[in-house]
């Protein structure tokens, strides 16, 4: 047996490019199945498509189409947009290039983070069927628009783009077209492009989307809100979220000319005044070059900035975008037949030194099942997850809630049974998720928190209006009881007097309806507090579960407008506001009508 050395093991060792190990792990990405595979290639292309919408300030329309090849379990993946379309010298490298994007290192929320997304669909549909993404667009309606296709070359991780053309007559003035072939299977049902689409349109309100399935079934979602969100700005980072190696790479690598200027200038919330008492701090001169700071040195400064005796703002919360209080209620109508819809909101928070938000909203009764377990609807950054829910922290903090406090059934360590859908949306900088396929967030003590906060908030606001629900069959019950009495004492009166007794009648019955409906009013004020006016608030939205949802809710800043109570600060329920007519409770009975004797006089 020949001995191996070490120069003969040096020989056998080479660099493995990023493309090259994901092809062989593309499990890591999400393709890890023939069924989750066309879900993730639908997911990355339309995420990459809204955001482009969105960074462009035009209101999203997204055209998403499979057809099945025939006799093959291959697809053809087609999704069109109306966004700012790609300059043909990027496209190669946006769908033919693993890790190569613009927003890895931009701090500010987007669904694209890693710059792997749509590239690495790209690559497997090139490995399971040989074949090229097609790529049309065009960059304004001046513009030509032209069609590429494009290849990645797994060994170098570089792209090749294959016989471009100019398309003299597109059916857009601006926007892409991507087409992928990749072997594939279509299911409906729960985790299939259908219910992801569906997802999408709840956490999108502004955004309209059309899709064709294989067996030639159309869907469409209209937009319910005609204006984007509000979009977040970049900001830097914050020194609380920086590890000591990164702390010494950025300092060899600045531009900047002394430690002070370095502090105050690439991280945020650190004004020069505070730059230059963690330099001292650290036994640094302020004026010192950042490049000339020693390893020790950079070791104290790292534990400077990060010591209990040093006061640091939070981080900025501009660079988040919410999806806020009335889409989200526009986006949940627009999506699911319930009867309750609550939403509650967040303050931003931070872990890591990385700001997030989360977002709550529920759905209850009407046209959902009451035998199952409650469906939970994770969202972040609006993108919806549809795997591993389990290990979640979402689902976790869902099922950390006591739901048995709000009316609702519960079992130990599982999720609520009943009529419900909890949404979770989570927005930050950067979410931590558990894998890079994306599918899971992170289990961190901060958002599994705040998650449950929000949750609680919507569960008491639910409770109340099951409670209150309930206490309105218990006393009609009650009514019933009492009209069949009254039925009895009539007939036994005309038997004595001989005479019909309507007006008799009638006014047993309405004293029935008045006691019934003051028996009501106590039983509310006996849990009343202030702000437990469901429909004073912003935040709740109850409908007629036989009538058509409303398109959209009524904007708070109407009734703000309009001289009614603004709602209450966060973390507790809406201020109370007036009661509208046909909310108005029934009059008190006046001493007379409370008076039995005067009311049962026979006629």
């Amino acid at each position: 047996m020949t001995r191996v050395t070490a120069e003969t093991l040096s020989r056998r060792q080479r660099e493995i490019s990023v493309s090259e190990f994901f092809a062989k792990n593309r499990h890591l990405l999400g393709f890890d199945s023939l069924r989750k595979a066309l879900l993730t290639t639908v997911k990355e292309a339309v995420d990459n498509s809204l955001d482009a919408c969105e960074e462009a300030g035009i209101l999203p329309e997204i055209w998403v189409e499979l057809e099945a090849a025939k006799g093959t379990n291959r697809y053809l993946v087609r999704i069109t947009d109306n966004g700012p379309g790609i300059v043909p010298e990027q496209a190669p490298k946006i769908f033919g290039q693993l890790l190569y994007g613009s927003k890895f290192h931009s701090l500010k929320q987007s669904r694209g983070q890693q710059g792997i997304g749509i590239s690495a669909a790209a690559m497997y549909g090139q490995l399971t069927t040989g074949k090229p993404v097609s790529v049309e667009s065009r960059t304004g309606r001046r513009s030509k628009a032209y069609a590429m296709q494009v290849m990645i070359d797994t060994n170098t991780n570089k792209p090749k783009a294959i016989g471009r053309r100019d398309l003299p007559d597109w059916h857009l003035d601006h926007g892409t077209l991507v087409e992928l072939e990749l072997e594939a299977k279509y299911l409906k049902g729960r985790q299939s492009v259908e219910e992801f689409l569906h997802q999408v349109a709840v956490a999108n309100p502004h955004a309209t989307l059309h899709y064709r399935s294989p067996n030639g079934e159309t869907e469409s979602w209209a937009r319910t809100v005609e204006q984007n969100p509000t979009a977040p700005q970049e900001i830097k980072p914050h020194p609380h979220g920086v590890e000591l190696g990164v702390l010494m790479k950025m300092l060899q690598s600045t531009r900047h000319k002394t430690v002070t200027q370095f502090l105050s200038r690439d991280f945020s919330r650190i004004s020069p005044q505070l730059a230059g008492g963690l330099a001292k701090r650290a036994g640094i001169n302020p004026k010192a070059r950042p490049n000339t700071v020693a390893r020790q040195t950079v070791d104290a400064l790292y534990k400077a900035i990060n010591d209990k005796k040093t006061r640091i703002r939070p981080p900025s919360t501009d660079c988040l975008s919410p999806i806020g209080v009335q889409e989200l209620l526009a986006g949940l109508t627009r999506g699911v037949r319930a009867e309750f819809y609550g939403v509650e909101t967040r303050r931003p928070a931070v872990y890591r030194g990385n700001p997030f938000q989360v977002e709550v909203g529920l759905a209850w009764g009407g046209d959902l099942a009451g035998d199952e377990l409650a469906k939970v609807l994770r969202f972040a950054n609006r993108v919806p997850l549809q795997y591993y829910a389990g290990s979640c922290c979402i689902t976790k903090a869902v099922m950390d809630v006591s739901w048995r406090n709000y009316g609702l059934t519960q079992s130990r360590g599982a999720l609520p049974s009943g009529p419900l859908i909890v949404l979770v949306h989570l927005a930050s900088v950067w979410v931590p998720f558990s894998s890079e396929s994306k599918v899971a967030v992170a289990d961190y003590d901060e958002i599994r928190k705040e998650i449950k906060l929000a949750v609680q908030t919507c569960g008491r606001r639910l409770g109340q209006y099951v409670k209150r629900k309930a206490r309105a069959k218990s006393e009609a019950r009650r009514r019933e009881v009492f009209n069949l009495y009254i039925e009895e004492v009539v007939n036994s009166v005309e038997a004595i007097t001989g005479k019909e007794q309507k007006l008799f009648r009638d006014r047993l019955l309405a004293i029935s309806r008045r006691k019934t409906e003051l028996a009501g009013m106590l039983e509310e004020a006996k849990g009343a507090t202030a702000g437990d006016d469901l429909e004073a608030c912003e935040n709740v939205l109850v409908v007629d579960p036989d009538a058509e949802p409303p398109a959209a809710p009524p904007a708070a800043a109407e009734a703000v407008a309009e001289g009614e109570d603004a709602p209450g600060e966060e973390g507790g329920p809406a201020a109370e506001g007036v009661d509208s007519p046909e909310h108005l409770p029934p009059p008190i009975p006046t001493e007379a009508e409370r008076d039995p004797a005067a009311q049962l006089e026979l006629v």
